[in-house]
């Protein structure tokens, strides 16, 4: 008897483009959330776009309110239940990065209601996915959460935010390359589940912003188009596959590592990026696609190596060799490297 279910949250509206933040009390109204919003960013989102947000609501007759985190902790999730359990909001906005978006996420997942995102920066893709991260002391957390009910994602405002914000989320896409491959030898030799629809789409995902990278300058909001587009559709991704996996791989285990090691260093995306080329470096060797990982990273401006990280050459060894101790995911780091291979990879693709 065929007993396989699942259960796939996607968006209900994903509006992105030109002036569209001017279109958010429309699109909530489309999506029937009903109830007094409570509205999450952080310092300079607030003055880019969350309190234009907030004076749609009022125009409309709701009555916001507004909360402004510093930093992505669980402390301030708390602070922001603490604001809904006195208000009791009928959904979250989140607006801003990975900050306010992450924090506004789970937060709502947390007390049952309905999310918005409205990024303001495209620079990974936690804009539409069903994660939040959290950093805590040398430690980031991945938590599961509804992902968000509607996306709203201008392009003028995006193409404003800056370049190394947009580079981030470009590097995030590309390292789906090696999500991928990963998962799919997850597949092989430990019988992971995989989804071949998520697969499919996250490696398109990944293939088509290679093929455009070229294309992608800063402050062209048709940039910021393609960018964004590509950022939803990895989070759908996700979302089909009902976890990180078409996203998350080998990579991200060595950027988590490197947060350990080197915290504040550089961005998340970034650092996947070049975790990207080691990792497909080991998956194919020599002859792999480690050069066309590389050489579309180069081309957004992105780092390719330690250097451009501002990381050393031993820290990278270092996050490379342990990375697979991070949490209990197969890639193809196994159960370890040895630091002579990871040396090699990291030396034969210029890393360090």
């Amino acid at each position: 008897m065929f007993e396989k279910s699942t259960w796939i949250r996607l968006p209900r509206n994903v509006v992105v483009g030109h002036d569209v933040l001017d279109q958010a009390q429309e699109v909530i109204t489309d999506t029937h959330l009903v109830g007094s919003p409570l509205v999450v960013t952080s310092p300079t989102p607030r003055e880019v776009a969350a309190e234009r947000i907030v004076a749609q609501f009022e125009d409309a007759g709701a009555d916001p309110e507004l909360v402004v985190v510093e930093e992505a902790s669980f402390d301030a999730v708390e602070d922001v239940l603490e604001v809904a359990r006195g208000t009791e909001p009928g959904y979250l906005v989140g607006v801003g990065g990975g900050k306010a978006i992450d924090i506004a996420k789970m937060a709502s997942d947390h007390i049952g209601v309905g999310f918005v995102s409205v990024p303001t920066a495209a620079s990974h893709d936690g804009i539409v996915s069903g994660r939040g991260s959290v950093p805590e002391g040398d430690t980031r957390h991945s938590v599961a959460a509804d992902p968000p009910i509607a996306v709203i994602a201008d392009t003028g405002i995006i193409a404003d935010a800056p370049w190394e914000l947009t580079t981030a989320g470009c590097a995030d896409i590309i390292s789906n390359y090696t999500a991928v491959k990963d998962w799919r030898l997850a597949e092989r030799l430990q019988n992971v589940p995989y989804s071949e629809y998520a697969g499919a789409l996250s490696q398109m995902t990944a293939e088509m912003l290679v093929d455009s990278a070229d294309s992608i300058k800063p402050e062209l909001e048709e940039s910021a188009w393609i960018v964004v587009k590509a950022l939803v559709s990895s989070g759908v991704a996700m979302s089909i596959a009902g976890s990180s996996r078409p996203a998350s791989g080998s990579e991200h285990l060595f950027s988590h590592q490197l947060d350990r090691i080197a915290p504040g260093k550089a961005l998340h995306g970034h650092q996947v990026g070049v975790g990207a080329i080691l990792a497909e470096y080991l998956h194919s060797g020599e002859q792999g696609e480690w050069r066309s990982v590389r050489d579309a990273l180069a081309s957004l401006d992105a780092p390719t190596t330690a250097d451009d990280l501002g990381v050393s050459d031993d820290e990278v060894l270092e996050a490379l060799t342990s990375a697979h101790e991070i949490r209990d995911r197969y890639t193809i780091l196994g159960s370890g490297i040895s630091e002579d291979a990871a040396r090699e990879a990291a030396t034969r693709t210029d890393v360090i």
